[in-house]
């Protein structure tokens, strides 16, 4: 079985490889026979749009490959090598937020990969990004939890459900009020939740932000009077002159 999916997956890449080539040398064929080719006047035309085939092609070939792996049934071997046991890391708090935050990835991965809309995968994109680096902060930090509580039980499952609309509306391939409709308001909330997204992921270093002013001020407050500042300077100069 395995052998045989492995066989499939050469042959597909292999033709996946050689088939905007066979296209754009048919395309070729087809020119020089109808049309003539004397000049670079002539050449120009047929050079772009053979780059459009090959494009075109390729892209056509990539988007039925995606949906012959996802027809192809997935043995208990495979299963076993995609998801292999994971480490504890001790802390059931740390181990939690790890296991929500690969599920959370993983699910908007395999919408990105659903939704065929270049705005839409941008935004998944930067999603998906920013979320990682949420869960990175307070899985490093995990006294900071309770801050990401609404984030993680509210914000993010909502956000994946959204998507998961679009991604059925779309599928269905057919237009109509609530369908469109619907669609169109998912696309035009999730800029906002891109937004609120940075936001959350801001907030999280308010603390750290506000020590960081505080040590400032303190530094600055010293080398003022230490002298070792313009200002501080000033201020020695200013009071021996007032002594002498």
């Amino acid at each position: 079985m395995i052998a045989e999916k492995g066989e499939m997956t050469l042959s597909r890449n292999r033709n996946n490889r050689v088939g905007p080539i066979y296209a754009v040398a048919a395309l070729w064929l087809a020119w020089v026979l109808v049309l003539p080719l004397f000049s670079i006047m002539h050449y120009m035309p047929l050079i772009l749009l053979a780059v459009a085939v090959y494009n075109l092609v390729n892209a056509m070939g990539k988007k039925r490959d995606v949906e012959e792996r996802r027809k192809e049934p997935v043995t208990v071997t495979e299963v076993k090598k995609e998801t292999p046991k994971k480490k504890s890391t001790g802390n059931p708090q740390v181990d939690a937020l790890i296991e929500k935050r690969d599920e959370a990835i993983s699910e908007m991965r395999r919408l990105n990969v659903n939704i065929e809309n270049p705005t839409i995968t941008a935004q998944i994109n930067d999603m998906e990004y920013t979320t990682s680096k949420i869960f990175d902060h307070v899985i490093a930090h995990p006294d900071k939890a309770g801050q990401i509580s609404k984030f993680l039980n509210y914000y993010l499952p909502t956000t994946i459900k959204l998507l998961n609309t679009y991604d059925r509306m779309n599928s269905q391939g057919i237009k109509g009020d609530n369908i469109t409709g619907t669609m169109k308001k998912v696309e035009e909330t999730l800029q906002t939740v891109v937004e609120a997204y940075h936001k959350q992921l801001d907030t999280l270093f308010a603390g750290e932000a506000l020590d960081i002013n505080s040590d400032i001020t303190v530094m600055e407050n010293l080398m003022r009077q230490e002298g070792l500042t313009d200002d501080g300077m000033n201020e020695i100069k200013l009071t021996l002159s007032d002594s002498n």
